[in-house]
């Protein structure tokens, strides 16, 4: 018995399919921004694009505080009191660049809060562990790597192929 052709889909609906997770989280991620008062989520999510890799590790954008006057609203950021005379020499700039992502003069002044870049509540310093790096192979497992790629010709390949070797023979045991 055969079954009956499916009807053709109808144009008002969407197929979605699999979709991107910032389609499922772009409502939720501008109302938390907009609640804050930034119109545009770029600045908190680009900052170190905005202000330099820098000045992005010695700050943190927190609200976007508006007038009733209209234009030149007051960004506030957080800084470590460290940072905060070399922060306040650079505010002209940080403006500019503020300035430029929304297209029009949006930001009149900063706001500089001097506490740890954790917050208010914690208010401790950031320390930022050492990265962890694996001790080198044993020779042994080198030369199986090295053995197992062999009859590779591409040297991309077969140093791709050594290195996921490598890492397979030096995976942890469960």
């Amino acid at each position: 018995m055969t079954r009956k052709p499916l009807p053709p889909p109808d144009p008002a609906r969407r197929m979605r399919g699999f979709e991107a997770a910032a389609g499922f989280l772009r409502d939720p991620i501008r109302n938390a921004t907009e609640s804050r008062g930034f119109a545009v989520a770029r600045l908190l999510t680009h900052w170190p694009d905005v202000v330099g890799e820098e000045l992005a590790r010695m700050t943190r954008p927190v609200k976007m505080g508006h007038t009733r006057e209209g234009m030149g609203a007051t960004l506030t950021l957080l800084v470590a009191s460290a940072h905060a005379p070399m922060v306040q020499m650079q505010l002209p700039r940080i403006i500019e660049k503020v300035n430029a992502i929304y297209g029009y003069r949006a930001i009149s002044r900063i706001s500089l809060t001097q506490t740890a870049a954790t917050g208010f509540a914690e208010g401790q310093a950031e320390f930022i562990p050492a990265p962890k790096v694996a001790p080198p192979p044993s020779p042994d497992v080198m030369a199986k790597a090295r053995d197992s790629a062999a009859p590779i010709a591409d040297p991309g390949l077969k140093a791709a192929l050594e290195a996921l070797a490598q890492n397979i023979l030096t995976r942890r045991k469960t």
